[in-house]
């Protein structure tokens, strides 16, 4: 139901004198005391006070032993560079181009220009709107006697008072959400320099492990040539050349898959890079096997400046700011407008005094009976809100899950690659010294076969655990929210 309430006065002109408005500067002062009450009244709101969601945190890492202490959420703190760390010219090179060319980053940035942009729109809403119009006609017919013009133009002001905070609730939503988006173009860019650098490990340690099969497939072509003068001597059976020659075969088909993995790699890093496959190319280069050592004392804030963490918490301020929108609806809402315009036959009537008419209009809306649409839609926001609660808990419950995971990941990574250093050691030193009996007729050549596969895939496998601790990393570095300070600790494979 509304109920209007509008004044309007034309001056004219009566006998040569000109009639003032009846009251006008009563009416003014009512209109002055009415716009200050409405400013009282705008400073109402029937949003619940926001509070960050709390959650029991544990005192220490387990799998660290880090003391960790309460802090707030800072992810817009500088993360760095923190892909430095693994001390690779071309991992920084590539990872700067990821910053600037990842069409993902783009669209994260696109998203939060948008976010932004519907923040000065609810913003705008707490000010008063200006318009003007204007507009010429001349109009006339067969029978008139001659044709008519007509001029009018007008300026009007409309401002709906923020009463119970409906239209600030909005301007708090939008910021928190804003800067959700904001959370989330950081996490944009850890992934995909996160990503990158996963790529860009595998892609170098499938340049490794090419080496190594190359170096094999020389050693068995040595192997087999072996077999086929000791067969041709008749001294061991035809078994042994095509044992060899199996041996052989599996090896390079081994080197063209590593090769065709290494390709996939890197496909993978030119479209990170924002660049089509057909058209990048990454030359083989050394592998830097260095994996940072993490701290003890991992500080807490580096788990609280994660993106994903701050997007939630951002998600439950827009959603409390949600719950004092649809609340305001209990109550009236206001409008009040102005006008001022002029009419005549000419331009020059505009400017006229006698023309002039002006209006100030108040308007005051309540809604008396919706069956209960009102109290449905602020139970929806509190349960939106509750929601949004329980993710937010479970986001942080996750990250340490996370940090824990990785921690003890890297740690036993750690402690096993010594032992598979040994392993290969001692299996390269058999398979030498099984070839060696081989020649001297000692053994057949089946133990030589087994040994070299042993020796193989010992030394795969290492290549495998190096690469698999620098992943263990970088994963680590984005469950951190990206980077920790910390001098620079070669582990035993740098």
């Amino acid at each position: 139901m509304t109920f209007p309430l509008n004044r309007s006065t034309r001056t004219e002109r009566t006998s040569g004198v000109r009639a003032a408005p009846l009251s006008l500067r009563h009416r003014t002062v009512r209109l002055a005391s009415l716009g200050l009450a409405v400013a009282l009244l705008s400073a109402c709101s029937v949003t619940p006070p926001y509070q960050r969601p709390d959650l029991p945190l544990p005192t220490v890492f387990k799998e660290a032993g880090a003391t960790w202490a309460p802090a707030a959420p800072a992810d817009a703190l500088d993360r760095g560079p923190w892909w430095e760390l693994f001390g690779d010219a071309e991992l920084n090179r590539l990872a700067e181009q990821v910053q600037m060319s990842n069409q993902n980053i783009a669209a994260a940035v696109a998203a939060y220009a948008q976010a932004q942009a519907v923040v000065r729109q609810q913003r705008a809403g707490l000010f008063p709107s200006v318009s003007v119009s204007g507009g010429a006609t001349r109009s006339g017919g067969e029978g008139s006697a001659r044709a008519g013009n007509a001029t009018q133009a007008s300026l009007g002001v409309d401002w709906a008072p923020d009463l119970w905070g409906r239209l600030q609730n909005g301007v708090n939503s939008a910021q928190a959400n804003a800067q959700a988006s904001e959370a989330d173009l950081a996490a944009a860019r850890l992934s995909a320099v996160g990503t990158l650098a996963s790529a860009y490990f595998q892609l170098r340690e499938a340049d490794a492990e090419i080496e190594l099969l190359q170096t094999t497939v020389e050693g068995y072509v040595r192997s087999l040539t072996i077999a086929q003068n000791r067969y041709a001597a008749g001294v061991v059976a035809q078994t042994d050349v095509l044992q060899a020659q199996t041996q052989l075969a599996n090896a390079r088909a081994d080197l063209a898959t590593v090769r065709q993995n290494r390709a996939r790699f890197e496909h993978a890093v030119a479209v990170l890079t924002g660049q089509a496959p057909a058209a990048f190319s990454l030359p083989s280069g050394p592998w830097t096997a260095q994996v940072p050592e993490v701290p003890v004392g991992v500080p807490s804030t580096l788990l609280q400046r994660r993106p994903d963490i701050a997007a939630a918490e951002r998600a439950v301020a827009a959603a409390n700011a949600q719950i004092g929108i649809q609340r305001s609806a209990y109550f009236p809402s206001l409008s009040l407008g102005a006008s001022l315009g002029s009419g005549g036959t000419s331009v020059a009537d505009l400017f006229r005094t006698s023309t002039t008419v002006w209006s100030l209009g108040l308007s005051i809306a309540q809604t008396i009976f919706d069956a209960g649409a009102t109290a449905a839609r602020v139970e929806e926001a509190q349960a939106a809100r509750d929601g949004r609660v329980a993710v937010y808990r479970q986001t942080v419950l996750t990250a340490f899950q996370t940090v824990e995971d990785q921690l003890t990941v890297l740690r036993t990574l750690q402690e096993q690659e010594p032992l598979r250093r040994e392993a290969v050691s001692a299996a390269e030193r058999t398979a030498q010294q099984l070839l060696n009996r081989y020649r001297e007729g000692q053994v057949g050549f089946t133990e030589v076969v087994t040994a070299q596969a042993s020796a193989l895939s010992a030394q795969r496998s290492l290549l495998q655990l190096q690469v698999n601790r620098q992943l263990a990393a970088v994963t680590l570095v984005q469950f951190l929210g990206g980077g920790w300070q910390a001098p620079w600790q070669p582990g035993p494979g740098g």
